[in-house]
């Protein structure tokens, strides 16, 4: 799909951008926004305005107050210090006024950013991979995406990026930043970032690199004897309903009792994507979702299948399901009547469309609502999980610091980040508040006996990499995985006779 150079009526659900430039993209064919934007956006001659308003190309009389900004920039091009280049002034007038909504899905993609995108909706790319947005004047992740370095990095939700490799982004707009952020493949990232919850900030080095591109990875659990289907959905891009297709027909051949659809930590993605997925799978023609524009005109999208899955289905959020996800899992829990597992997802419920102007930079706009079947909107309350369910602390545990060790006597995040790795692969600290105490310093030697380490108590690089690595078998282990395991629980309870 190719939208460059023309004005496109597309629906954005992916959750600002990328730091990779990932899941923003664009589907065309939807008729409820396309309405938006019938004529193209062309570009004006802005010299010819007056304070006394003037009629715009495309038919729209332009306020009185409109010839301000001719006036300044005039004011500027003839009067300022030093000369300034036209495009800069525009950019910068454009960002201003959709700063001015103050909507953090609103921006401005220059050419530049404009190609990043393009890109990232038909191959593969290089950088971090998180989806990030403005909060607040500060970059925030929405999530890492699945295989990605910043997900193996130990990025969460939530985080704020207050630094990259040194430099500041407090200031720029969000593609600025986002520019920063993504490099190509082996170049580091090092991120400075401030945690909820965790007092003082922390540092992640990540390794830019290629961006898995694969959405779609299924396999056969058994529970109690009883084999059930697993699907995971990273994001919702390009090809990603055609995969879930197949996956399906592969698990349904296999003789599966039940389902799980993991939607955790997948920011969004295309609209398109999201509804041909759920066409399979909500049943009875149910409601997928309403889209409401201004005004309240709504538009109502349902589902083509007739009857009902013969084998229960459960579904799994966490804070990192946003947008398209949030979507899915809506449908499911009350258009088809299944459960919902986990914790309560992002709270995105906000609809954008890109549209290009004259020069290949885009303008990417909210334009519309989403609400679930039952007319409900989940902007920043998320979909609510019919059981809560936490990861166990290790499962948000981020990498050991490589460059310095930590060792008795120390107070330090870091050090409160290696009593939760102790505690979860089995050698207790005896506290996880960042105090690295006697009992700590006997819980590193016993781990440092076991596994043939010299036995100093310091938590050194060879030390963290070895306790890193014993805590990623624990992660790898679904056994481990407590939402998962409830989520089957569900499924054995549903599918006995």
């Amino acid at each position: 799909m190719r939208w460059k150079g023309r004005t496109v009526a597309a629906l954005v659900l992916g959750t600002a951008v990328l730091s990779s430039t990932l899941t923003l993209t664009a589907v065309e064919g939807v008729q409820a926004v396309t309405r938006l934007f019938s004529s193209p956006v062309v570009e004006g001659d802005i010299s010819t305005l007056s304070a006394g308003g003037q009629v715009s190309p495309s038919g729209d009389k332009l306020p009185p107050s409109f010839g301000k900004i001719v006036q300044t920039y005039r004011l500027i091009q003839r009067h300022y210090l030093e000369p300034v280049a036209d495009e800069k002034l525009v950019n910068g007038a454009i960002e201003g006024m959709l700063e001015a909504l103050d909507d953090p899905y609103t921006s401005y993609l220059d050419e530049e950013a404009t190609q990043h995108l393009e890109d990232a909706v038909e191959g593969s790319f290089e950088g971090i991979g998180a989806e990030v947005k403005m909060e607040n004047g500060r970059v925030t992740v929405v999530a890492p995406i699945k295989g990605s370095p910043a997900e193996k990095a130990g990025l969460r939700p939530n985080d704020q990026i207050l630094r990259v490799n040194g430099e500041s982004l407090e200031g720029l707009s969000l593609m600025e930043a986002v520019l920063k952020i993504r490099g190509p493949k082996g170049t580091p990232a090092r991120l400075e970032i401030l945690r909820p919850g965790v007092p003082q900030p922390l540092e992640l080095v990540i390794i830019r690199d290629e961006i898995p591109i694969e959405t779609v990875y299924a396999d056969i659990i058994k529970k109690q004897g009883i084999p059930f289907g697993r699907i995971e959905i990273t994001q919702f891009s390009a090809g990603t309903s055609k995969r879930f297709a197949e996956e399906l027909k592969r698990l349904e051949e296999a003789g599966i009792k039940g389902l799980v659809i993991d939607l955790r930590g997948n920011p969004g993605g295309l609209l398109e994507g999201v509804l041909e997925i759920a066409k399979q799978v909500v049943p009875h023609r149910g409601v997928i979702l309403h889209i409401e524009q201004r005004g309240g005109q709504r538009e109502t999208y349902r589902s083509t299948l007739e009857g009902r899955k013969p084998y229960p289905i459960v579904v799994l959020v966490d804070e990192g399901s946003a947008s398209a996800a949030e979507i899915f899992a809506a449908a499911l829990k009350e258009s088809g009547g299944y459960t919902v597992v986990g914790k309560p997802s992002f709270g995105k419920g906000t609809v954008q469309q890109t549209v290009d102007l004259a020069d290949k930079s885009t303008v990417k706009l909210t334009v519309a609502k989403w609400l679930t079947p039952k007319g409900h909107w989940v902007n920043k309350k998320g979909v609510q999980p019919d059981i809560v369910v936490d990861q166990p602390a290790y499962f948000k545990a981020v990498p050991l610091p490589k460059d310095r060790p930590l060792r008795h006597d120390m107070n330090h995040v870091d050090v409160h980040n290696l009593q939760v790795m102790l505690q979860g692969i089995g050698y207790p600290p005896g506290r996880t508040d960042g105090y690295f105490d006697a009992q700590t310093e006997q819980a590193v030697k016993a781990f440092q006996r076991v596994h043939g380490l010299p036995v100093t108590g310091v938590v050194d690089a060879q030390t963290a990499t070895r306790i890193e690595d014993e805590l990623r078998k624990r992660l790898e282990n679904p056994e481990n995985d407590l939402q998962l395991q409830t989520a089957l629980q569900v499924l054995v309870k549903q599918a006995s006779p």
